[in-house]
């Protein structure tokens, strides 16, 4: 069978039952994973046979990537890739900054996973700091701060109207400029006409 066959879920309450034994054979806290059944994804077959779990706990943004469990370990190259897709969905789909594991299998390293130094561990949400310390992290994506963030599109904003109000400014200036020669030019045509009246007066006047 392909690995195109087998189908990646989320964890319901039916796959509970099939779960709990085979996070018992790993010698997993199966009484404390139920309780957090809905982090776990898991591969069947299409006649529904289960073939493994792993868990993705999303906390602050962040995930942790836990408790990995195949019932048969021959087939874990083969489906690794099929739960590190589904994990990094939920991470796009989720923004998480970062993923965490202490799963030991090389897999996870080749994606790009490390040893987290102590300033990365400092990241880590408060229930996952009493854990045991070996981490493995990977940076998904910038943490921007929310009010950083209003703040410069505030000041974007600020620019923009600042750049429209001067474009509004300079056009009142050039409307205000074309408006006094108008009135200018007006000015002098009634001029004009005045002293061409006054002058053909005049000359009226002084015909004999």
């Amino acid at each position: 069978m392909s690995s195109g066959d087998y189908r990646v879920t989320r964890a319901t309450i039916d796959h509970l039952p099939r779960l709990k034994p085979l996070w018992q054979a790993m010698e997993l806290p199966a009484w404390d994973l139920e309780k957090h059944l809905t982090e776990f994804q898991v591969v069947q077959t299409p006649d529904g046979r289960l073939l493994g779990a792993v868990g993705l706990q999303i906390l602050e943004r962040q995930g942790r990537i836990h408790s990995e469990a195949f019932t048969d370990f021959a087939l874990a190259d083969e489906l690794r890739p099929l739960f590190w897709e589904r994990i990094w969905s939920l991470a796009n789909s989720h923004g998480l900054l970062r993923l965490w594991t202490q799963e030991k299998s090389p897999f996870w390293t080749s994606k790009g996973l490390v040893p987290a130094s102590v300033q990365e561990r400092q990241q880590l949400p408060a229930p996952w700091k009493s854990l045991f310390p070996k981490w493995q992290t990977l940076k998904l994506r910038e943490d921007i701060n929310p009010a950083l963030l209003l703040e410069k599109e505030f000041a974007l904003f600020v620019q923009s109207e600042k750049q429209r109000t001067e474009k509004w400014s300079q056009q009142a200036r050039l409307l205000k400029s074309v408006a006094t020669l108008l009135a200018l030019a007006l000015f002098l045509f009634v001029m004009g006409v005045l002293i061409y009246y006054a002058l053909t007066q005049r000359g009226a006047a002084l015909s004999p």
